[in-house]
Formats: structure tokens, C-alpha cells, sequence
């Protein structure tokens, strides 16, 4: 299997490399493009569509390699790679006529329960079994299990269309965390994931070649809502066959949006503005008013997705030997640096600084009475 994960990958990045060109003729010659304004950093009109080049790279390498997959595939795998495929194509084709047309909200999420709907339904994809933390296995009741599947496949599917802000951004750490899922699934002998997520990683990295700054092409809602679609099933469904899913894993591998989104939520409480309101207050805007420049945000966004990353990792191994302890700590670390982090660049707003000013209260006490002696 070695040699077929190594092929699959080379040859995905290949034919990422080769087909980026192309698709970005194509959106040039359907009128798929971004055009800039006030709130997007790009000064000229752009072409997107570039999810499709991500897509075809994966979807080619995949079929063929077909013919050396193993026989012993189980039926859950099976029906696992089949969902995928499915609905993966759905979200593609729903990503693609929004870059050219721009397709109502209600619409689009019309159509993502309805791929949901498919995985979940059609395929029989759903969580069966949890391992949360602090407890022992339990199996999930259906009631329960498909409206949280299809819960988690639609939000995430929309996830990382909310960091997708500057050049190179969503692809790369779209890239880190299905790089990540894919060390769990070689920890966790989960083959069908391992395969899949090297052939995601592949193309992801041979249209990164075009996407990183200075972009040449956009992923466009293409590219965000079929990696989205993507992480929510291997992150989540994947491990279902092997019984070991931490409810904390998947949300750590997506911890960039989903804390960006959280802290979107928090701050435009705080000033009474509609939640769904855009601004530019993201973590990505946070860091360029900092003063870095466009490369330095995108790396600096990539350390903290790799340090979700190196999280998942550990949080998932813990929770193979039911090591609940590192569990907990892991939820510290977490949720300490994430407050800090928030706090330093601005995410919750300029003056809401909680923990910094407890710390500079402390800092001041310890100088008073020191100062005492």
C-alpha cells in the first residue's frame, strides 16, 4: 500500500500542476471571477474556479488507482468512498455555478443539506460510535446520530469559506489539517482515509504552486466548499469503522475557522451588531492592521493550524489508550492559547483583554511587594 499512497500522491500533485492552468482559462472564458471591492484585499479582476482543478486532480488519480485497492475493502468503506465521491461531486457543482453566478445563500444551503441528506441516507455514513472524553465507548442513537451528521457535514462544509481572505490561506491550511488526518488514519490503520487524504493533499499542494501570494487563481466557493465538504467527512466519519472518535478531534482540526467564527460571534455580540454581519475583524485582518505583511499573516495562520494539528494528533492517540488525562490537558492548552492569542491580536475588539490584564495586575502586585522589601 506504501507504493500506491506515494504514486497517488505524486500524480495528484501532477495533474494539479497541469490542470490549474487550464481551469483558470476556463473561469477567464465563463466569466467565473472575482471582481475586487472594498472588503477584498485583490486589486484586479481575478479568476476562481480553482476548487476544480483540486477536485479533477483528486477525482482522476483516484480512478486510477482504482484497480489496486484491496479486495477486503468492508462494505462501510465501500459505501465511506462512494458518499465521498458523490457527494463531494454535488458540493463541486454547487461551488462552481456559485463562481459563476453567485447563487443565492438560501440556495446553496438548500443544496448542502440535500448532499447531507445523500451521505447520510444514501450511503448510510453517520457517527455510530463516540469516545468522549472522560467516558467510555457509547454507541450514538440514530435520532441523535444523523441530524448531528448532517449538522457537522453542512457546518464544516461552510467553514473554510470563512478564512478564505488572502492568497494561499484556505487551501493551506486546508492542506495542514487533512495532512493531519492523514497521520490518524496510518496511527489508526484506517487505509480507505489514508488514501483519500494523500490524494487531497496532493492536489491541494499543486494548485497552492498557483494560489499562493501573488495569487494567480482563486479557489473560488469551488475549492472552500468541497475541502470544507471533504474535512467533514474524513474527520469525523472516516473513524467511525474502527470505533475510536474523539469528540474533540475533529473540532481541533478545524480549530482556525471554528475559533475565528467563535470570536467573530463574541465580538459582534459585544457591539450589538447582527451576528452574521462581515467585517473586518477576522483573524486575518487582525494580523495585517499588526503590520505583517500579506505572506508573513498566511505562514504565521499556518503555524497556529499546525499547532491544531500537532493537538489532534495527541488528543487522538490519548484517546486510542483512553488516556483522559491528556485529554484535559490538551483542553487547557487549547483554550489558554486561544484566549491569549484572541487577546493579543484583537479578535474579541481593541479592549477587551481579559486574561492580558489579569496578568498585568499580577505583574504589578508582585513589583509592588518586591518593591516593599
Amino acid at each position: 500500500m506504501w507504493m500506491i499512497y506515494t504514486i497517488g500522491f505524486i500524480v495528484s500533485l501532477a495533474l494539479a500542476l497541469g490542470l490549474t492552468p487550464l481551469v483558470k482559462k476556463f473561469a477567464f472564458k465563463v466569466g467565473a471571477v472575482d471582481v475586487p471591492n472594498a472588503r477584498k484585499v485583490h486589486t484586479k479582476i481575478m479568476p476562481r474556479l480553482g476548487g476544480l482543478a483540486i477536485f479533477l486532480s483528486f477525482v482522476i488519480t483516484f480512478f486510477l488507482l482504482l484497480p489496486f485497492l484491496p479486495e477486503s475493502l468492508s462494505v462501510r468503506e465501500i459505501n465511506f468512498i462512494k458518499a465521498f465521491l458523490v457527494g463531494g461531486t454535488m458540493t463541486i457543482l454547487l461551488g462552481a455555478f456559485d463562481d459563476r453566478f453567485d447563487l443565492p445563500a438560501k440556495l446553496k444551503f438548500l443544496v448542502q443539506i440535500a448532499t447531507a441528506c445523500v451521505v447520510v441516507f444514501g450511503f448510510d455514513v453517520r457517527i455510530e460510535f463516540a469516545n468522549i472524553p472522560f467516558h467510555t465507548y457509547a454507541s450514538v442513537e440514530s435520532w441523535i446520530a444523523i441530524p448531528f451528521t448532517i449538522l457537522w457535514i453542512v457546518g464544516v462544509t461552510n467553514a473554510i469559506n470563512l478564512i478564505d481572505g488572502l492568497d494561499g490561506l484556505a487551501a493551506g491550511v486546508s492542506a495542514i489539517a487533512i495532512g493531519t488526518i492523514a497521520v490518524m488514519a496510518f496511527l489508526m490503520g484506517n487505509i480507505v482515509v489514508a488514501l483519500l487524504s494523500l490524494l487531497l493533499l496532493g492536489g491541494i499542494i499543486g494548485f497552492l504552486y498557483f494560489n499562493f501570494h501573488p495569487a494567480k487563481i482563486f479557489m473560488g466557493d469551488s475549492g472552500a466548499l468541497f475541502l470544507g465538504f471533504s474535512l467533514a467527512l474524513l474527520s469525523l466519519l472516516g473513524f467511525k469503522q474502527v470505533a475510536i472518535v474523539s469528540f474533540l478531534t475533529p473540532l481541533i482540526l478545524i480549530g482556525v475557522p471554528l475559533s475565528d467564527t467563535l470570536f467573530a460571534i463574541i465580538r459582534r455580540w459585544m457591539q450589538k451588531k447582527p451576528i452574521f454581519s462581515p467585517d473586518k475583524g477576522h483573524l486575518h485582518h487582525c494580523l495585517r492592521e499588526l503590520g505583517f505583511s500579506h505572506r508573513q499573516t498566511v505562514l504565521i495562520i499556518y503555524g497556529i493550524a499546525a499547532f491544531f494539528g500537532v493537538l489532534a494528533v495527541i488528543q487522538s492517540s490519548a484517546a486510542m489508550y483512553n488516556a483522559n488525562w491528556v485529554t484535559f490537558v490538551v483542553i487547557c492548552v487549547m483554550v489558554f492559547f486561544l484566549q491569549i492569542g484572541a487577546e493579543v491580536i484583537g479578535l474579541i475588539g481593541k479592549t477587551k483583554r481579559p486574561l492580558l490584564d489579569f496578568f498585568a495586575r499580577l505583574r504589578m502586585k508582585v513589583g509592588t511587594e518586591r518593591g516593599s522589601k
